[in-house]
């Protein structure tokens, strides 16, 4: 019986070893990935749950999620730090549409074909712009997050009570705008809300009366075909409309998040901003405009067409990350329509695949999603460049500072002309 016991102790001490070494070889075998996933506006929350659903289906993966950077210039001033550096700390980031040929010029993302295939195939199903922005060099540097957009959100009670139809140019705006302030008499009634201080919303403002003059800033190859007069014509647009009272006079000082605050708390009748912005309008607890809200295409100058201005956010590949596999894998399952479709009902960030704003669940959750793709499939992007670090703190901070009255708009666009010449050439 003794025999028998120690025989059965024996066994199951072997059995306990055996259980510890299987499981410290797994624990062993676990890979930890750290991901960037941007601020506020990136929606870490929503991430969260993405990198959770991941881990429940990968076990051998642990995520940390890092956050930070209000703007995308501060998110890029943070990300330039660190990959500078060359440090390994971060495996993941998430980047803004613009810079992709950038950090893949700095080498500091891993290009990804070796793990989803050549652009031509990887890229096929991704709405056309953002197919576009992720490829560098005939390489793909990263992979679409969700799309984004400026909008022109406005107040459709105030619309509908003053008898005013959508305008279509930003004449007919300002007129409609004054029209609506002057009868709602309300001193702290704004007629429209643009992006004015130095931020990255304010290459937007630069460009949007530009390009609905049918101009370009760059050709395909980058190189700047700026048209002075036409860009002279589009700041001077919005000066027009400060003068008249429409925009606010210290609209130099206006950045995203106070456009958002402003039209949610009832204080703007026209306002541009992304598509981040509608969930905010119909979701905070203490919004004024919940219901009040509509949605139309960005006006044009008189005898153009409509443009606007896309953004969006993309997965990259740290070149620095000692678990690049890994972090790729990753990469594909949050570039996916499931990850897309789950973003868009979940918060009303805007699908990279063009299917996925017509799919029932996606329509029945954020209706206005079903107008939403004509206007991103159309917008234009900001100009593609290993150096658009450059390009956008030359036109961002000569845009602000027109509208601050500190250089009129044609000193502006000829020092916009003068100093990106050789950037963009």
């Amino acid at each position: 019986m003794i025999r028998r016991t120690s025989l059965t102790a024996l066994m199951s001490a072997v059995a306990l070893v055996a259980g510890l070494g299987a499981s410290t070889a797994a624990y062993a075998q676990q890979t930890t990935l750290r991901v960037f996933s941007g601020g506020a506006n990136q929606r870490p929350d929503l991430m969260r749950k993405l990198f959770d659903q991941y881990q429940a289906k990968n076990p051998n993966v642990k995520i940390e999620m890092e956050t930070g950077g209000a703007t995308s210039e501060l998110q890029r001033q943070y990300l330039s730090t660190v990959l500078n550096a060359k440090d390994p700390a971060i495996d993941i980031y998430m980047i803004d549409i613009v810079n992709p040929a950038q950090y893949y010029g700095a080498g500091w993302l891993e290009p990804l074909d070796a793990y989803v295939g050549k652009p031509a195939d990887a890229l096929k199903s991704y709405l056309p712009a953002y197919a576009t922005a992720n490829v560098a060099d005939g390489k793909v540097a990263a992979m679409p997050a969700f799309a984004d957009a400026m909008f022109m959100y406005y107040r459709k009670d105030l619309l509908d009570k003053h008898g005013i139809k959508e305008p279509k140019t930003w004449d007919e705006l300002s007129a409609a705008a004054q029209k609506i302030q002057k009868a709602e008499g309300n001193p702290n009634l704004q007629g429209l809300s643009i992006q004015g201080a130095p931020i990255e919303g304010a290459v937007c403002t630069f460009l949007l009366p530009y390009w609905s003059q049918g101009k370009d800033f760059n050709d395909a190859n980058g190189k700047m075909t700026l048209d002075k007069g036409a860009a002279t014509k589009g700041l001077q647009q919005w000066l027009t409309m400060v003068d008249a009272g429409v925009i606010k006079k210290n609209v130099a000082e206006v950045k995203t998040p106070d456009t958002v605050n402003e039209f949610m708390a009832g204080q703007v009748v026209f306002a541009i901003n992304w598509g981040f912005a509608w969930d905010r309008f119909q979701g905070e607890a203490t919004s004024q405009v919940k219901g009040k809200v509509g949605v139309m295409p960005l006006p044009a100058m008189a005898g153009g067409k409509s443009a606007t201005c896309i953004g969006g956010w993309q997965w990259a590949v740290s070149a620095f990350s000692k678990s690049k596999p890994a972090a790729a894998n990753l990469v594909k399952y949050l570039a996916s329509p499931e990850s897309s479709k789950f973003l868009a009902v979940e918060g009303s960030l805007l699908p990279t695949y063009a299917n996925v704003y017509t799919d029932a669940d996606v329509v029945k959750a954020v209706p206005w999603f079903k107008d939403a793709a004509a206007v991103v499939s159309a917008g234009r992007s900001r100009p593609l460049s290993k150096d658009y670090g450059q390009v956008s703190d030359v036109i961002r901070t000569t845009t602000s500072a027109v509208l601050a009255r500190t250089k009129t708009p044609a000193e502006g666009v000829g020092e916009i002309e003068s100093r990106l010449a050789r950037v963009m050439r």
